[in-house]
């Protein structure tokens, strides 16, 4: 999803030192590898053991690449010590849950698919969902599908979950999807009366807005200057996260704003590179779970800090 324009925004250097922070199968690591020469280096990263796999077998024998098992939210202590002193020329994130984690039942991520509650990205830590929902307070049920769904039945939703585990443990995606339908109110359009609160549980258990707010700071870090941040995300709550910080560092330390002379430490880090780009027609046609796709790219500007 909106491959070619996120590797495009890169302008990648056929030498550079980049980081997939999101592998996935591999789509834009592929795509970026077929840009490199022999000196440029890619490293990418998921929390998905499975994905871990896929790329080290996809490529296998090919040395410019790593994958480490690894979420983006430890993006320093992993790219620092791969980076060796080497600049870092752009980081790419592709957010969300990839489509063979939907498309597999036993994930959990879909009720399109009877499986287990699981919806963890990391199949080797963590709560999984079934966990959470069988602990989680009647409120932290309620703010999350709230907050993180914007789920406007939250409440009665909530109560409902709280209401039937008491009798019945749920451990099952349609289990919870029936459950939610049926406490979801009058519904118009065409998504599923479960769509929101499956999202919302998926972010609470994975904490995947915490860990995209430190991971986008980590990157700015290590970024040389002139190095590109891409991030393409999938629904408001992530790309609001991502505009603010990126604007935020447009505009560097407020306190100093309007003096004309600002000190290294408070100049702007980043620089907006054109504007939120979104899937063609076509694109859209191709892949409907493309149609909520946005991208958006900055640049790392020079100063004290940059590498």
């Amino acid at each position: 999803m909106l491959l070619q324009e996120a590797v495009k925004g890169l302008a990648l250097r056929d030498d550079g030192w980049y980081v997939d922070a999101t592998y996935g199968r591999g789509g834009h690591s592929a795509a970026i590898l077929a840009r490199l020469g022999a000196q440029g280096r890619l490293l990418a990263l998921d929390k998905d053991g499975d994905a871990v796999a896929d790329g080290r077998e996809q490529f296998a024998g090919d040395a410019r690449f790593v994958i480490q098992h690894a979420g983006f939210e430890d993006f320093a202590a992993v790219a620092a010590p791969w980076l060796a002193g080497h600049a870092l020329a752009g980081v790419l994130f592709d957010l969300g849950v990839s489509s063979p984690q939907l498309d597999v039942a036993e994930r959990g991520f879909s009720f399109a698919h009877d499986g287990p509650l699981d919806m963890r990205m990391n199949t080797a830590a963590g709560q999984t969902a079934a966990e959470w929902l069988a602990t989680a307070s009647q409120r932290e049920l309620a703010d999350a599908l709230f907050h993180y769904g914007e789920e406007p039945r939250a409440r009665q939703i909530a109560a409902a979950i709280v209401r039937s585990r008491d009798e019945t443990a749920l451990t099952t995606t349609r289990q919870l999807a029936d459950l939610i339908a049926a406490h979801a109110g009058r519904q118009t359009g065409r998504i599923h009366p479960a769509t929101r609160a499956f999202q919302a549980i998926r972010i609470a258990i994975n904490d995947e807005l915490g860990a995209l707010e430190r991971a986008l700071s980590q990157c700015v870090d290590l970024l040389a200057a002139g190095g590109r941040l891409a991030v393409i995300s999938f629904h408001s709550l992530e790309d609001r996260i991502v505009k603010r910080f990126m604007a935020r560092e447009a505009r560097g330390d407020e306190v100093y704003a309007g003096l004309p002379d600002i000190p290294p430490h408070a100049r702007p880090r980043l620089k907006l590179i054109g504007k939120l780009v979104r899937p063609s027609d076509d694109e859209v046609q191709r892949n409907p779970r493309s149609r909520s796709a946005r991208l958006r790219i900055a640049e790392r500007q020079p100063t004290e800090q940059a590498a």
